[in-house]
Order: C-alpha cells, then structure tokens, then sequence
C-alpha cells in the first residue's frame, strides 16, 4: 500500500547558550509549521488551494457525488482531464450506487493517484438518535416533558431555525434536527449509555468495509463522520475518534472531516475547538454567508481546511418539490456578481472569492455544466453591495 501521508510539519526551539544571564539569552521564536504540498492530478488551467494543514492540493471544483452512478461516468472523467482531483462521495447517495460509480472511474492504481477520494459515514447519527429515543421511550412523562422543553430551549438558543440562516436544501430536512435535540437534550444524563457505544463504533467500521468495497480501493484521503452534523455535540461523540484513530493506524484513512448542512457555524466551530477535525464541508452561500465569515476564518487560522457546499442551492436546484425558487435569491446574486452568466455559476464564482475556503463543491450532471462549473476557477471579481 502506497504511503498515505506525504507532508511534513517541522518545528524547533534554538538551543541557549549555558555562559549568557538568562535575561540577553537570544532567544528564537518556535518556526511556523511547514507543510509540504500534496499534487494529483495537476493540470494547465486548473486553479488549486490547499486543504487546510492536510498538504492536499485541491482542485478549486471538487466532484460531488449525487450525479455519479455506473451509467452516468463521463461528465466526471471529462472534469478529470482538466485538472479535477477531489472526489466526494457517500453510501447514502444512491443506496451505493455513487461510489460503485466511481469504481468504474478509478478503475487503476495510476488514476487512484491523481485523485483524493473522500467517503462518509451516513447514518452513524442515526444509530445515536435511536439509542437515546429507545431510553425517552421508557422514561415517566414528567421526565419526557422535561427532556423535550429542554430540546426545544436549545434549539431557540442557539438560533439553528434562524431564517437566513436556516436553508431548506431538500424536501424533508426541516425534520432532521428533531431527533438530534431529543439526543442531545438527553445526553447530561445518558451519554455514558450511547455516546460511548461500541454500536457506533462497529456501524463505523462496516460502513467504511462497505465504501472501500463497492469503490474497489484500499484507502481513503477523507472520511467525513458524521456525515451531515446538525449539531456541536455530533462533532464530539468520543467513539467516533476513537475508532478514526485505529482506522487510521490501519491505513483504511488518512484525514477525519465531517459535513454539515443545519447550524453549520455552530459544527463548524465545535470541529475546530475539538482538534480533531482536518477538514469541515460546510453550507456557505450567498444567504447564510454573513453568519458563516467569522466560523470560517477561524477555523482556517486553525488549520482546518474548509470546502463550501450548497454554494448554488439557493438559486437552483434539482428537487422539483423546492421550485420555484424565491426570485430574490436570485436578484440579490445579480446584485452581488453582475455580467451575463447563469446562477449558478455566479455561485461558484461568488464563493471562490473567499480566500479562506479550499475550493467548492458542484454536482456536474453533464458535460454542459461541467464547462459551466469549472470556467470560474482562478477568476477574481470585484463583489459589489447586495
């Protein structure tokens, strides 16, 4: 298996001189961190940054995951020969098919090396939720009642409902943070019972012998749990890490990340407190931005390299159930990114130009969109007033 880590952080203190009085010592400051930079895949007319301290270069499109299915192939190789090197991906998209997809791509050890492959753990939430809602089910009501104004308390608190903040991405999703409060409001109490379960653990484990056998590969860059966070407390279940670590030590990973759509400055945030996380894929767009500026620069001056996701969702969409779309969004864009260019583009474009971000991430349904998506990279614009 071919080495999976090819950066370097280098670091020292001068050594003092034993004849000077400590007060005119010299004294040298501790050398910044030097990380050597990880190439794949480097094409003329491709823009790269990298990835937070991880040393991957990273393409500024990166490949998402939701087109990709053994039928439907071209649009990414086409991407790939222009300098495309990240490609995301989860079981959850497709019930498997995505990431079979891609087994089809990178079907040889040459073309596994221009790429970084990422993968997720869906679900593994879910396990959680379940676990602590099987503990709500058998509590008296006084204490259901409790646990459920506390759930709705935190909620309010922490303005996750916000809108603006909130977006709505796909139909459905204005239920997926219910069972993540109940867990969490549960946890002072019971998280010795779940958040430290081997059940989470092993779903961890299968989910990534899953991964790796439906793509065909032996490792991969990135493994993003959980995937799809609603919460801080998601981002700090201890099993999780603990069973990254081993999962690294084995060679199976390299980089722990994590996505998330619901309350993303909140997870964002907690994953850089926690220093465990390399790499946080977050929803950043025009509409939530000016919550998201200060979460993002913080956690690129940690080190965590930030890819924005959801970046066109407001303006466009493939979810028939969402359209149309509030016109607004897309007046304010116009605003923002004026010229002759289609919404989502100017998105992308829109997005690129924050400088503590590592590159976008574009669902490229065909090869149409695939010049449309990655003609933006490498452009600076001016940003005009909303």
């Amino acid at each position: 298996m071919k080495t999976r880590r090819n950066f370097l952080i280098t670091g020292s203190l001068a050594a003092l001189g034993s004849t000077l009085p400590f007060a005119s010592m010299p004294k040298e400051k501790p050398k910044e961190p030097t990380i050597v930079p990880e190439w794949r895949n480097q094409q003329p007319g491709m823009t790269y940054r990298m990835l937070g301290m991880t040393g991957l270069m990273i393409s500024e499109v990166v490949n998402g995951g939701d087109p990709v299915s053994t039928k439907n192939t071209r649009p990414f190789e086409i991407a790939m020969e222009r300098g495309l090197n990240y490609l995301d991906m989860a079981p959850a998209y497709g019930n498997g098919e995505c990431e079979k997809g891609y087994a089809k791509i990178i079907d040889s050890s040459s073309k596994r090396e221009k790429v970084f492959m990422t993968t997720k753990i869906s679900g593994v939430m879910s396990v959680r939720n379940r676990k602590y809602k099987e503990i709500f089910d058998g509590l008296p009501q006084g204490k259901k009642d409790a646990i459920l104004n506390r759930a709705r308390d935190m909620r309010e608190e922490r303005g996750t409902d916000i809108p603006g903040y909130y977006l709505t991405y796909w139909p459905g999703q204005e239920r997926s943070m219910d069972g993540t409060y109940l867990s969490n409001a549960m946890a002072p109490d019971y998280a010795h019972l779940v958040d430290d379960s081997k059940e989470l653990s092993d779903f961890i484990r299968k989910s990534i012998q899953g991964s790796l056998e439906r793509t065909g590969q032996s490792y991969f860059d990135i493994l993003m749990s959980p995937h799809g966070a609603n919460s801080p407390e998601e981002v700090q279940v201890p099993e999780i890490f603990q069973t990254v670590e081993a999962l690294k030590k084995e060679g199976l990973i390299r980089f722990l990340g994590v996505s998330t759509h619901n309350d993303p400055a909140g997870v964002l945030k907690a994953a850089t407190k926690t220093g465990k996380y390399n790499v946080v894929m977050c929803a950043y767009n025009i509409i939530n931005g000016g919550y998201m500026h200060d979460a993002i620069a913080d956690a690129k001056a940690a080190g965590v390299g930030i890819i924005a996701m959801k970046v066109a969702m407001p303006v466009a969409t493939q979810h028939v159930a969402m359209k149309p779309l509030p016109q607004w969004r897309i007046d304010k864009l116009n605003r923002i990114v004026p010229g002759e260019m289609k919404a989502p583009v100017k998105a992308y474009l829109w997005a690129l130009q924050n400088p503590n971000i590592s590159g976008v991430i574009s669902n490229l349904w065909d090869e149409g969109i695939v010049n449309d998506n990655l003609s933006v990279v490498g452009k600076k614009i001016q940003l005009m007033p909303a």
